[in-house]
C-alpha cells in the first residue's frame, strides 16, 4: 500500500499494463486531515464498491480549503500524480459541498466524487428489501438534490430573446427547476412510503410489547461480526458476507437463556462519518436499537488498539446521534479467535467490562449470555401472585416473560412467585398476594 507523509505525494500503479487487465474504475484518492495518512478504510470502501485504488495524496491542514478542499499547491501536484498513476477518477474522503466538487474537476480534470457518494453506492447495491430500497433512494436524492445544479451548465448559456430582465431564463435554467420539482415531489413520496413502513413497524412492536418479551440490539461498525454473533446466538442462518454493509436491514430472531425468551435484533452497520442523509433515512431502522433494552455493542478485536478505540468512538457517536445514547449496553469483544494470549490479556487489562467472544467458533458465548441474563435479572421485580383459573391467558403470558417461575395449584388459584420486569409487574397487579 503507498504512503502520503507529510504532504507528500506517492502513487502507485496496478501490475497490469495499460491496455491489459486494467481495471474499469481507477481511484486516486485524497484527503484534508490533521495528522496521519491512512486512508485504509476510504480504501475499503471502495473495494467493497468494485473501484481499484492507484494512489494518494494527504494535505496536512487544520480544515479543508473551503473552495477546493486542498490547497492550490497541492492540487497541482495531485493533477499530475493522479494522471501518472493512470486515474480516472478521484475519490474524497469528505463530503464535498456541491462547490468544492465543482470547483475540483474543473482543476484536476477529471470526475470527483465523495465520501458519501461512494458510501450510498454501497447502500444501493447491497439494498435487498423494498423498504432497504426506499431508504437508499431517498438519501440519494436528498444528496443530490443540492448538486443539481452542476447538471445543467452546458444549458445555461441558452439565453431567451430579450436583453433585458424579461425572458432572459434559458431553457437550461427552467430544466433545473422542473427537475428539483420533480426531485422534491419524489422525496416526499418515499417519507410517505417510509412512514408507513413505521407504522407497520409500530404495530408489530406493539405485538412484541404486549408479550414484554425483553429486546436486544446488536449494534456495531461494519463488518464487525454482527450477523455471526446473531447466527450463534440464536441458530439463525442470516447471510453473512466479508464485506462492508452487508446487512442493511434488521433482522429479528428470539433468543433463549435458561429458559427465558428474548427477542435479539440485528441492524445496519456504523462507520465512520455516517452520512447523515443515511442516518436520516434509514430512521426506522435504527429506531430498533433506540428502543432496545439493552444493546449489544460489538467491536472487532482483531484490529489493533487505536483502531478498535476509534471505531467504539464512531459507534458511541451515532448511537447518540439517532436518540440510543442513554441505552444500557454490553461492550462485546469479537474474533479473540484470531488473537494470541498476549494480545488476550492486554485487552483484559484495557477493556475489563468488555466480554471477549468468538462468534465463529462459540468461545465465549456462554459467558455472554449469563452477562445478558444478569443485565436484565437488575431491572425484574419479585412478585407473588393468585390467579383464578379463569384467568388461564394470563398465567400463559406470565410463563412467556418470567424468569425461574415457581407454581403451585390451591383450591383459589394457581399460586405463582415469579420475576418479571417492572413494567410487566404492573398488569399482574390485581392479582398480587
Amino acid at each position: 500500500m503507498d504512503r502520503s507523509r507529510n504532504g507528500r505525494t506517492t502513487p502507485t500503479r496496478s501490475g497490469a499494463t495499460p491496455t491489459e487487465g486494467r481495471a474499469k474504475q481507477r481511484a486516486y484518492l485524497i484527503a484534508a486531515l490533521d495528522e496521519g495518512d491512512d486512508l485504509s478504510e476510504l480504501r475499503e470502501l471502495l473495494s467493497t464498491a468494485g473501484v481499484a485504488v492507484v494512489g494518494q495524496a494527504v494535505q496536512h491542514r487544520d480544515k479543508p480549503h473551503p473552495n477546493t478542499y486542498l490547497g492550490p499547491g497541492k492540487l497541482l501536484e495531485v493533477k499530475d500524480a493522479a494522471k501518472a498513476a493512470d486515474a480516472n477518477v478521484i475519490v474524497v474522503d469528505d463530503e464535498l459541498s456541491p462547490r468544492q466538487e465543482r470547483n475540483l474537476e474543473k482543476e484536476l480534470g477529471m470526475s470527483v466524487v465523495d465520501r458519501t457518494a461512494t458510501i450510498l453506492d454501497i447502500f444501493a447495491s447491497h439494498a435487498n428489501t423494498a423498504e432497504g430500497k426506499l431508504q437508499v433512494e431517498l438519501a440519494q436524492l436528498e444528496y443530490n438534490l443540492a448538486r443539481m445544479r452542476g447538471l445543467w451548465t452546458h444549458l445555461e448559456r441558452l439565453g431567451g430573446v430579450s436583453s433585458g430582465g424579461f425572458a432572459t431564463r434559458g431553457p437550461g435554467e427552467s430544466q433545473i427547476e422542473t427537475d428539483r420539482r420533480l426531485a422534491r415531489d419524489r422525496i416526499a413520496a418515499l417519507r410517505r412510503r417510509l412512514e408507513q413502513v413505521k407504522g407497520t413497524r409500530a404495530v408489530q412492536r406493539a405485538e412484541r410489547e404486549r408479550a414484554r418479551l425483553p429486546q436486544v440490539a446488536i449494534a456495531g461498525y461494519t463488518n464487525a461480526g454482527k450477523s455471526t454473533l446473531l447466527n450463534a446466538m440464536t441458530g439463525a442462518d442470516v447471510g453473512v458476507r466479508d464485506r462492508l454493509f452487508h446487512t442493511l436491514d434488521p433482522t429479528t430472531r428470539q433468543l433463549q437463556i435458561d429458559g427465558r425468551p428474548y427477542l435479539l435484533t440485528d441492524t445496519v452497520g456504523f462507520i465512520r462519518k455516517l452520512p447523515h442523509q443515511l442516518v436520516d433515512a434509514f430512521g426506522a431502522t435504527l429506531e430498533e436499537t433506540r428502543l432496545a433494552d439493552l444493546i449489544l455493542h460489538v467491536v472487532d478485536a482483531s484490529a489493533d488498539e487505536d483502531e478498535l478505540r476509534e471505531m467504539q468512538h464512531s459507534v458511541e457517536q451515532t448511537l447518540e446521534e439517532i436518540g440510543a445514547g442513554d441505552r444500557p449496553r454490553l461492550l462485546v469483544l469479537n474474533k479473540v479467535d484470531a488473537l494470541d494470549d498476549e494480545r488476550r490479556q492486554e485487552l483484559w487489562l484495557q477493556h475489563p467490562d468488555g466480554i471477549q467472544v468468538s462468534a465463529l467458533t462459540g468461545e465465549g458465548l456462554e459467558q455472554l449470555n449469563e452477562a445478558v441474563e444478569e443485565a436484565f435479572a437488575r431491572t425484574l421485580q419479585r412478585v407473588e401472585l393468585l390467579l383464578p383459573y379463569s384467568e388461564g391467558g394470563r398465567l400463559a403470558e406470565l410463563h412467556d416473560v418470567a424468569g425461574d417461575l415457581r407454581r403451585e395449584d390451591t383450591a383459589e388459584g394457581v399460586h405463582v412467585f415469579a420475576n418479571v420486569p417492572a413494567a410487566t409487574a404492573e398488569r399482574f397487579a390485581r392479582f398480587a398476594v
